[in-house]
């Protein structure tokens, strides 16, 4: 059955080509720093804003135009299952991602729920195995149903925590049976809104201690993906307790979970904590715990998690330029956790957005590679610190100096005079490597 009978394939045109169903820049075949686009990019589809999200805000209800929407229940579950493949066939996406709850209804109980779950899981694998197509993560929805009202891992109630277990246990059963790369964990409701109810100490060891359970039960049944935690600030809760890349980081050194986890991180989460996106990816990096990436943006004049499909080539290239720095992002990918606006409800704009996000992206790749192989940044960075290559900053970085002797030096020499940063000319380069690529 074909759910998007009005769009064929989409092709690589290139830049000069007018078709809006035809990629312009992401030619998964070209071949970059000795990788080809799709190997670089590992584009996945997001279950969740490509087939379940109906266009719903707080304002308005369900706009979008699905042509399985005339099923419901686990008829609706399977159509969306076709509708899946078609699509990543459609947009030559090799990957895709999903929550428990997006692929399967909710039974009346956990039982009835994990039977949907199979069905489904077993209707998937069917099509992984005809298709070629790869789940890059699985996770648990953890934060939608009522019972999660005071969190999951970080709840206040035994019973809630038990059911949360076993959604993750079910979780990871499902990631091996559909041979999952990597296994998210966001905590849409692990954090707190109020001190004056909260014992965060017990909160925090608890949501440790149900990571440690994900870890062990994962080494039994032989499920080796990749372990992710996927940081975010703010909204739903006030205060949720993976905020950003640092304070993940240190969540899971004290707890320590660091060898077994690294950071799924999302663009629009960035802004939410007041970062760039480049920013998290970087000390991500630096720290060896850059996992995946969830691409899209954010809007700045908003204070809420819009995202919006990746346009903006300044974030996509500096993006890129991390990933590379990284020797790429290994079992991870990039998910386009994002979505067509509520205005644009026709099933053709699910193309549109999405050729206009690989796209942003591959010329983020096809610049930052450049960068690269030109040592721009990197010749600016050296020059910028060269005090520390030779003399008292040698002595300083290999841990020679002490404060004595550091006193000694300042105490006989003059100060070196500080040299300009050159930020102006630095993104002035950056724009014409954009320009020119």
């Amino acid at each position: 059955m074909d759910y998007f009978d009005s769009v064929t394939n989409i092709a690589f045109e290139g830049a000069q080509s007018t078709n809006p169903f035809a990629f312009k820049q992401y030619n998964p075949n070209e071949v970059i720093l000795g990788k080809t686009m799709e190997e670089h990019l590992r584009f996945a589809m997001a279950y969740w804003h490509t087939l379940t999200y109906g266009g719903n805000d707080p304002f308005g209800d369900a706009v979008m135009e699905r042509s399985f929407q005339r099923f419901d229940g686990m008829d609706l579950a399977k159509a969306r299952v076709e509708a899946a493949f078609e699509f990543m066939a459609k947009m030559q996406l090799p990957y895709f991602c999903f929550h428990d709850r997006d692929i399967a209804p909710e039974g009346a109980t956990l039982r009835e729920t994990n039977q949907n779950i199979d069905v489904i899981v077993g209707m998937m694998k069917e099509y992984m195995t005809s298709t070629g197509r790869k789940l890059l993560w699985n996770t648990q929805n953890m934060f939608s149903h009522p019972r999660y009202v005071h969190g999951a891992a970080t709840t206040c109630n035994a019973d809630v925590f038990a059911y949360a277990a076993a959604q993750v246990k079910k979780g990871l059963e499902v990631g091996k049976e559909l041979g999952a790369e990597n296994y998210v964990f966001w905590g849409g409701r692990e954090g707190y809104e109020t001190l004056l109810n909260t014992d965060m100490e017990l909160e925090l060891d608890n949501m440790a201690r149900l990571f440690h359970m994900a870890v062990d039960y994962a080494k039994e049944i032989g499920f080796n993906a990749q372990f992710l935690i996927e940081p975010k600030p703010k909204e739903p809760m006030k205060h949720q307790y993976d905020f950003d890349a640092a304070s993940t980081l240190a969540f899971l050194q004290k707890y320590d979970l660091k060898e077994h986890f690294k950071l799924n991180l999302e663009a629009n989460h960035a802004t939410l904590a007041q970062h760039t996106f480049e920013h998290e990816l970087h000390y991500a990096r630096i720290n060896g715990v850059l996992g995946s990436l969830d691409a899209n943006q954010g809007d700045l004049l908003l204070g809420w998690d819009t995202d919006e499909f990746p346009t903006d080539l300044y974030s996509t290239t500096l993006t890129m330029l991390e990933v590379l720095k990284n020797d790429g992002l290994h079992k991870g990918g990039i998910n386009f956790d994002a979505k067509v606006r509520r205005a644009s409800f026709e099933a053709e704009d699910l193309f549109l957005a999405h050729i206009a996000g690989m796209d942003a992206y591959a010329k983020g790749l096809k610049v930052a590679a450049k960068l690269l192989e030109d040592r721009v940044f990197e010749q600016a960075i050296e020059d910028r610190y060269a005090s520390f290559n030779e003399g008292i900053g040698k002595d300083i970085v290999t841990g020679k100096a002490t404060l004595q002797s550091l006193e000694a030096y300042a105490l006989d020499h003059e100060t070196r005079r500080n040299v300009s940063g050159r930020q102006e000319h630095l993104r002035s380069i950056l724009n014409q490597y954009i320009w020119q690529a």
